[in-house]
């Protein structure tokens, strides 16, 4: 069968190409760079990304490495006259780190009363360098046999049929390619995008930042920094990169006045000298000016030609997540093309890629649109806001912080709460648990039938899981448990299953009783809890979780059915066909 054809050698199309890998699908990438740029990344240091921890994590399993980046311990919310109100990552309540660490009052604004919003032990985000980034993909995929990375290929032909792709490309490596599916992660000005007609409608310049990128020493190492009442201008945010470097955002106002070297130098000085007391020695690294823009594809299909990344959706109200939001769009896609391409898919399941991604990045432009002119206080609201409600600025600065902090209403992962690839109703035996359905998973700590011990997050990326709540087998020895109580039927109703499926045990699950199974999708969203073994209802999680049976694998079944007495399910076929 042909490879699948990624346009475009940035992060997202580089993420893509290595998870296609990793579940054994043979992966073209065309990069319109010539080859004497290989390995001569911009390497901007004003140009970086904030990755939520999910996102990070999908990285390392992956195989690229994160550890040039930074992960914040916390974020710092500042206000004019130095009040400064802490909003850190607190351990589990009662635990003796908590009580250590505990800063009463530390939470709180002066003059606010109210929750502090810190709800327990959370993973941070990681600051990194996008070229850093860039690099450690492409050393990543350089071990891969069924990865090839074109340079001086630039598209201009796109023919679709019922079988493939055609793509023509110009260049120095211009020829015609054939692919089984074709992905276009080739950014803002996408090739594929024009050549399928998908119109990108949106607003241009949402707002406006000045960056400036310097070596210096801050009060707060590893921590990050949102001052919202700077001397000059809208706020400012201070992010931690390695080595001594920090990143600084103004948010500039909406006339678009010109930002001038000497202009930004006194931005620099300012904060500097505010945060510090004076202005300490530091060395200006890198600055520039970019725009936000807000533009979301239509159409995310077109037959076997997807978009992802930039050439889908323009977001990034908080400066740096639409990378974030891009490689999400990888993670989603990955595993519905390795299924169709080794075993064939429905339309349900293509059709689910846009259908959840674009929703989800719809929802962020929406809440985006709707909160930040409050926040911010356009047309006067936020002095009302002040005036009339207590606490309704540290209301704000929590809003906002959750933001860059990849949680709450402007930055929380999105839930597939209508996703086509659930059951149609609700399984019978369908439980309530800690994660809404459609949601993705707590990393919990899990055991494989082996007998090998990792965490829940760490086994995504493959195949189904199947998760049962067991309390108690961790203190029981592996040949103790496998053979006793629901394990036995249940690794029959997995067996069973219409696509490939790893059954997992876990002591426990926030909110889940005792002999809870849980489905999980390969991206680690959560399709059912249901109340113990139950193979029918497992067996149409699953095949929801497909997005059906596909015609070809209907009428083998059938067939077999007639021929066998019985159908083969997926994972025999998948078996025989390795």
């Amino acid at each position: 069968m042909d490879p699948v054809i990624v346009v475009g050698a940035g992060p997202v199309g580089l993420t893509l190409a290595l998870a296609l890998a990793r579940y054994e699908v043979p992966v073209t990438v065309l990069d319109e760079a010539p080859p004497e740029s290989l390995g001569q990344e911009d390497r901007r240091l004003a140009r970086t990304a904030v990755l939520r921890p999910e996102t990070a994590a999908l990285l390392e399993r992956l195989g690229c490495a994160t550890t040039e980046g930074t992960r914040w311990t916390g974020w710092r919310t500042m206000r004019r006259r130095a009040e400064v109100a802490r909003v850190r990552f607190a351990a589990p309540p009662g635990s003796v780190k908590a009580e250590e660490e505990e800063e009463p009052g530390a939470l709180e604004e002066p003059g606010t009363e109210g929750d502090s919003g810190v709800t327990g032990a959370e993973p941070s985000p990681l600051h990194l360098p996008q070229h850093a980034l860039t690099r450690e993909l492409r050393a990543a995929l350089g071990d891969e046999a069924d990865v090839r990375i074109i340079q001086d290929s630039r598209l201009t032909v796109l023919k679709q049929d019922s079988s493939g792709v055609t793509a023509h490309t110009s260049g120095e490596n211009g020829t015609v390619w054939r692919a089984s599916y074709l992905v276009g992660c080739d950014g803002a000005r996408s090739v594929v995008r024009k050549l399928l007609g998908a119109r990108f409608p949106g607003r241009t310049a949402v707002e406006r930042y000045a960056v400036a990128a310097l070596r210096t020493e801050l009060p707060w190492p590893g921590e990050a920094l949102l001052h919202r009442s700077p001397p000059r201008g809208g706020e400012v945010t201070a992010r931690p990169l390695p080595d001594g470097v920090w990143r600084l955002d103004w948010l500039l106002p909406p006339d678009g006045q010109l930002v001038t070297p000497d202009a930004l130098l006194a931005r620099v000085r300012d904060a500097l000298s505010l945060w510090c007391g004076e202005v300490p020695a530091y060395d200006l690294l890198d600055t520039g000016v970019h725009a936000v823009h807000h533009r979301l594809a239509r159409r995310w299909r077109s037959g076997r030609a997807f978009l992802a990344g930039d050439a889908a959706h323009l977001l990034g109200a908080l400066g740096t997540q639409a990378l974030d939001e891009g490689l999400r769009d990888a993670e989603n896609l990955a595993w519905k093309l390795a299924l169709a391409w080794h075993h064939g898919a429905s339309d349900v399941l293509l059709d689910s890629y846009q259908a959840e991604r674009r929703e989800a990045v719809a929802a962020r432009l929406r809440a985006a649109d709707r909160t930040l002119p409050t926040v911010r206080g356009e047309s006067g609201w936020r002095t009302v806001r002040r005036t009339v409600l207590p606490g309704a600025a540290r209301g704000h600065d929590l809003l906002l912080t959750d933001g860059h902090l990849g949680r709450g209403l402007l930055g929380a992962p999105c839930v597939h709460s209508r996703t086509p690839l659930a059951p149609a109703a609700p399984p019978a035996g369908s439980v309530l648990v800690g994660t809404a359905v459609g949601a993705p998973v707590v990393d919990v700590p899990v055991t494989a039938p082996d007998g090998s011990e990792t965490r829940l997050r760490d086994r995504l990326g493959g195949e189904l899981l199947v998760v049962l709540v067991a309390p108690g087998t961790g203190v029981w020895e592996r040949r103790h448990w496998l053979g006793a109580g629901l394990m036995p039927r249940l690794a029959a109703a997995v067996s069973a299953l219409p696509m490939r499926a790893e059954l997992l045990v876990t002591e426990g699950y926030p909110g889940a009783d005792a002999h809870t199974v849980l489905v999980v999708r390969p991206d680690g969203h959560l399709v059912a809890a249901l109340a113990g073994v139950r193979p029918a209802e497992l067996y149409a999680c699953a095949d929801a979780a497909r997005g059906g049976a596909t015609a070809a694998t209907a009428t083998a079944a059938a067939a077999a059915a007639e021929g066998e007495g019985h159908p083969r399910t997926a994972n025999s076929e998948a078996t025989a066909n390795r």
